[in-house]
Order: C-alpha cells, then structure tokens, then sequence
C-alpha cells in the first residue's frame, strides 16, 4: 500500500467505527430507553463508572512506560477540572440572572442538567480520539489487525454510548441534537487516526493520560450530577430500582467486554 492509500483507509476505517458504534447506541436508546429517562439514568450510571473503572482507567494503567502516581495525579486534576468548568457555568448563570428580580428554579435544573451534558461530550471526545489512535497503530502494523481492532473498539463502545445518549437526553437534548452531538464526538476518532498516522510515537505516549481525563469525566458525571438526580426519590422501593438497574449498566460493560 501506498502511504497515501494507508492514511485513507485509517480516515475511512477510524471514521465508520466512530459512526457505527454511536448508530447503533441510538437506535437502541431511542427506540427503547428516551421513554424511561429517569430509570435509565440509574443505567447510565452503572455504565459510565464501568467503563471509566473496569476499562479505560485500567487499560491506561497497563500501558508500558506509564508512572501510576502521575496517572493518578492525572485523574485528580481531571475531577478538580470538571469541578472548575461546572462552577464557571454556574457563576456565569448567577451572574446572568442576578438581580432580575425573578425565580429560576426550573431553569436552573435545566441548566444543572444542561452541563453534565456538555461535560459528556468533551469526554466522549477524548476517549474517541483515543480510539482513533489505537486503530491507526493497529492499522499501521497490520490491515487485518486494524480491521478487527475496530470491530472489537465498536463493540466496547456501544454501553458508553448509549450511557451518553441517555445523559444528553436528561440534560434536556433533544433526539436529534443529541444524535448530532454524538455523532460529531464519534468523528474525533479521525482526528486521533490522523494524528496517529503523522506522530504515532507522541500520539501513544499521550494515550494513557487522555483515557484518564475521559474517565475522570465519566466518573465525575456520574457521581455529581446523575446520582445526586437520583437522591431525589429517596424512597427504598425507588432505590432498591436503581440499585438493580446501575448493576444491569454494570452488568451490560461486563458482559460486552467479556464477548468482544
């Protein structure tokens, strides 16, 4: 192959597993979740702190070359970053409202909603890159390999996705935008293939640090904004739901890596 004819098919390949997998997590959330929002809330949960703690955080932690104290500092400036941009959005949210002599409580819930939305997003988008840049280098050694390395990518993507679909729906998207928005972070993939494809070296020594900022979206999504969420019907036949619906998002992160 030529280089040229290499770095097409990374763009191609990198570009339909980033599109496939989040297709697929809509179709699946639209058609069966978006009328459960508040159950499947409890499900996203479990999903995102199952890929953030079961997959990405320990995938970052075998990379050879890695120091486990900078990539735990690593993941303690992520959730201290999250914090930051959620408190930014809402002293510019105070501000804007201040002294304007009205209520704003429904609103402001929807604006609370509306930043763990747009936090998924910026960690969607970084943990895609990542997968662009595992499939450039598998792609890179070996076609066959880089075609398989996709596939399995797409299948380990689809509970995050869906995990995402459901917080953007929650956070007051909707369908449509939520499908574009989600669209549009899949393609980041390409990105990191490219990247990959010209600085592959630097490209695989950023990847461990990347999938911990990711995840340190993931997990502080889950427990700031979506349990919180979840505080609000304390009563114990609710929370008895909840509790076996975050273990079947636990539980699907399981079962899919297991298979792929």
């Amino acid at each position: 192959m030529t280089a040229m004819t290499v770095l097409q098919s990374i763009i191609l390949i990198t570009a339909f597993a980033g599109v496939v997998s989040v297709s697929i997590a809509a179709t699946f959330s639209l058609a069966l979740l978006s009328k459960m929002v508040n159950d499947m809330v409890s499900v996203s949960v479990g999903i995102l702190l199952a890929t953030a703690l079961l997959h990405s955080l320990p995938e970052a932690f075998s990379m050879e070359g890695t120091n486990p104290q900078l990539l735990f500092a690593t993941l303690l400036a992520g959730l201290l970053g999250f914090f930051l941009l959620e408190k930014i959005a809402l002293l510019r949210h105070s501000h804007h409202h201040e002294g304007d002599g009205h209520h704003h409580h429904h609103g402001h819930d929807a604006e609370v909603a509306g930043r763990s939305g747009g936090m998924i997003l910026v960690g969607d988008s970084i943990h895609n890159f990542v997968d662009g840049v595992l499939i450039a280098a598998a792609f890179m050694a070996d076609y066959q390999v880089g075609f398989f390395t996709a596939l399995a990518i797409i299948a380990h993507e689809i509970p995050q996705e869906i995990g995402d679909f459901i917080v953007l729906l929650n956070a007051g998207f909707s369908r449509a935008r939520a499908l574009l928005y989600n669209l549009i972070c899949g393609l980041s993939a390409v990105v990191g293939g490219v990247l990959a494809y010209f600085f592959l070296e630097r490209a695989h020594a950023a990847m461990p640090y990347l999938l911990v900022i990711a995840s340190s979206s993931f997990i502080y999504i889950a427990v700031s904004d979506l349990i919180p969420q979840m505080h609000r019907r304390p009563h114990w036949v609710e929370s008895l739901r909840q509790t076996v619906l975050i273990a079947c998002g636990v539980g699907f992160v399981i079962l899919l890596a297991y298979f792929h």
